[in-house]
Formats: structure tokens, C-alpha cells, sequence
């Protein structure tokens, strides 16, 4: 017999306090591998295609390994350098820019020039906190990553993970399913499609549309010859998967650096904001209907709730597990609001009541038939 319901909450409680103790106290050494499994589930897809083409799994992971190692080492030898070079001289730009824009108010507000102005001081407070946090920023990111993070760890125990775990992800999930709870097996693959079917729209399709849409702001930018195009462009596409907050956090930053840039070229900087326009037409009216469709259920407030909360707790790795743990609670939360709709705690005696409200018609009643000599 199946177990009581208090005792399968009991087991699986347990369990739950067991992920996230290992999350707690292995933090740091189950990083790579759940940077591999990430790396994995994102190209499971591609590795299927591959292989109803006519390759072998093996052949298949060998093929995008390869791929992926030509791209990660074009990315380092010619947009990484790049990009940090971009970010330390934005940095460093700071109090030059602060003082530009200390001058063009000044020519229009004339109290300014005192120099017990609030605004003035305020202005100069502002530059130097950007340039002292911004570049402790900088620092403290490339400084961290490589000091607590090995580099040799990313570099070799990362693609081999990734690799390996591509190469054995259907055999994983067919071994996972056949361990399924027998008496609740078909609810739970019901439940990790739907989660499938989230993270796969989400965090396949989010990529897709941040590094397609980055990539036109850097590139579009830096041909309109805006001085920070390419590091402007990589902010903006990177927190894409906040509607509209890539899109106007990037375009402030791209139009307030051609207002000073280009300050009285107005068709230079109606040109950054054009680009800005169409990259949002793009990226609501073609990139996200095809790449990640118009209902994925993960609203955009319950993921930042969701990285916000993980990332504070467990650190980095918990950013990492808060879109798929936000995905799995948000699948189950429908779920039981599905099951408490149809149960009885929610209709009551109303669940005996016809759409309208009516009460059922009474029972018919049997008429007994007089017998064939009466008929008469």
C-alpha cells in the first residue's frame, strides 16, 4: 500500500533539507558541476539534432565541443580584452564626464558656480563614488573569480563535466525516470515536462535573446562610432531577460554618453537612440515570440525575488539554481492550486450546483403501470 500522505511529506521534506545543506556547505565545490550540468541541459537539444541527422551521441558532443571551444577561444583572444579595456576606461571617465555635465548646468543654472551648492557637491560626490566603487567593482569581480574560483578548475574540470554529462544526458534521464515513485510517477513527469517546457523556454530562449540582441547593440553602436559602444551593448543585452530593463538602463547610458560625445551632432545621437528603438522592436516583436514564446509562466518579479533570495543565502551558486528552483515552485504552486480548485475544501456544496447556480432537478420518480385488465 502507498504510503500516508504525512509520511511522503515527511520524506520528502527531508530530502529538500538535504539540497540545500549541500548547497550551504558544498557551495564552492559543486560550482563547475553545476556550471557543467547548465552547459549540458542548454545543448541537449542541439546534441538531438545532431544525432536525427545522422551522427552518433559521441560524434555528436565531440562536434559541439569543438564548436565550443573555437568560440570560447575567439571570445578571449578578441571580445573579452576588449570589453574590460572599454569598462576601466568608462570607469576612469567618470569625473571627466561629471565635470562636462558640472559645466553644461552651469552655463544654464548660474548659481551653480558656488561652490557651497548643493547640487554642485552632490555632483561631485556622485563622480567620485562612480569611479571609486565602479572600479573596486571591476576588481573585486576579475580578482574573485580567479582567487576563489581556480581558473584552472573552469578551464579543465567544466568542459569535461559538461562534456561528459552531454554525452550521457538521455541514459541520466531514462535511469532518473525509472526511478520514479510508481504510484506517482505519471503526475511527476507531467510536472518535470512543464518544468522542462519553462526552463527550456526561459533560460534556453533568454540566452539566445540576450547574446543575439547584445551583439546588435554592441556592433550597431560601435558603428555609429559611440566611444563605449561594445561594453554599452554587452550591459544591455546581459539584463534583457528583465523586459524593458536592458533595453532603457542601455539606452540611458548609450544616449546621456552621445550627448556628450556628440553634443550638437543631434543626428549622431538621434542614431544611437534609433538603434535602441529598433533593438526593442526587435526584441518584443521577432526574438522573444520565436526564442522564448509568449507565456513561460516565470514572471520577471518572482525571478528577481528568486535571485535575490538564493543569491544572498548560498551565493553565487544559488543565483545559478534560483531560475530553476523559481521554475519548479511556480510549476507546483499552479499545480496545487489546480488540485485545491477541484477538490472539495474549494467547491463545497456548490460542487453539486449546475454552471448556472440552479440546484439539481429532483430525482424522477418510477410511475407504476396499471395492469392490463385495467386498461380497460
Amino acid at each position: 500500500m502507498a504510503l500516508p500522505l504525512t509520511a511522503q511529506a515527511k520524506y520528502w521534506g527531508i530530502a529538500a533539507v538535504i539540497f540545500l545543506l549541500l548547497l550551504w556547505f558544498l557551495g564552492n565545490v559543486l560550482l563547475p558541476f553545476l556550471v557543467g550540468g547548465a552547459i549540458a541541459y542548454f545543448l541537449d537539444p542541439v546534441a538531438d539534432r545532431l544525432e536525427r541527422a545522422g551522427l552518433s551521441r559521441v560524434s555528436a558532443t565531440t562536434v559541439i565541443s569543438l564548436v565550443a571551444l573555437l568560440a570560447v577561444v575567439l571570445l578571449v583572444l578578441a571580445v573579452i580584452p576588449t570589453l574590460v579595456n572599454q569598462l576601466t576606461a568608462l570607469i576612469n571617465s567618470a569625473p571627466d564626464i561629471a565635470k562636462r555635465l558640472q559645466g553644461f548646468l552651469v552655463e544654464r543654472f548660474p548659481d551653480l558656480t558656488d561652490s557651497t551648492s548643493t547640487i554642485r557637491q552632490t555632483l561631485a560626490e556622485i563622480a567620485a563614488a562612480i569611479q571609486a566603487r565602479g572600479a573596486e567593482l571591476a576588481n573585486g569581480v576579475l580578482t574573485s573569480a580567479l582567487g576563489v574560483i581556480s581558473a584552472v578548475v573552469f578551464i579543465v574540470v567544466v568542459p569535461v563535466v559538461a562534456f561528459y554529462l552531454l554525452l550521457d544526458w538521455d541514459k541520466m534521464v531514462a535511469r532518473i525516470d525509472a526511478m520514479l515513485p510508481l504510484d506517482h510517477a505519471p503526475t511527476i513527469r507531467r510536472l518535470a515536462g512543464e518544468i522542462d517546457a519553462v526552463l527550456a523556454g526561459f533560460v534556453r530562449g533568454q540566452i539566445s535573446v540576450c547574446l543575439l540582441l547584445g551583439t546588435f547593440y554592441s556592433i550597431a553602436l560601435m558603428f555609429a562610432g559611440l566611444q563605449f559602444g561594445l561594453i554599452v551593448g554587452a550591459i544591455a543585452g546581459a539584463i534583457t531577460f528583465i523586459p524593458y530593463v536592458g533595453s532603457i538602463i542601455g539606452g540611458t547610458l548609450a544616449v546621456g554618453l552621445a550627448l556628450f560625445q556628440f553634443w550638437g551632432d543631434w543626428v549622431s545621437i538621434g542614431i544611437i537612440a534609433a538603434i535602441f528603438a529598433a533593438g526593442q522592436f526587435i526584441e518584443g516583436n521577432i526574438l522573444t515570440p520565436k526564442l522564448v514564446g509568449k507565456s513561460v509562466g516565470l514572471h520577471p518579479v518572482w525571478l528577481l525575488f528568486a535571485l535575490s533570495a538564493f543569491g544572498s543565502v548560498f551565493g553565487f551558486v544559488g543565483m545559478l539554481i534560483a531560475v530553476p528552483v523559481a521554475a519548479s515552485i511556480g510549476v507546483l504552486t499552479r499545480f496545487g492550486i489546480s488540485q485545491y480548485q477541484s477538490s472539495l475544501l474549494y467547491k463545497g456544496t456548490t460542487a453539486r450546483l449546475d454552471p448556472l447556480g440552479a440546484p439539481p432537478p429532483p430525482p424522477l420518480r418510477k410511475t407504476r403501470r396499471p395492469p392490463p385488465g385495467d386498461a380497460a
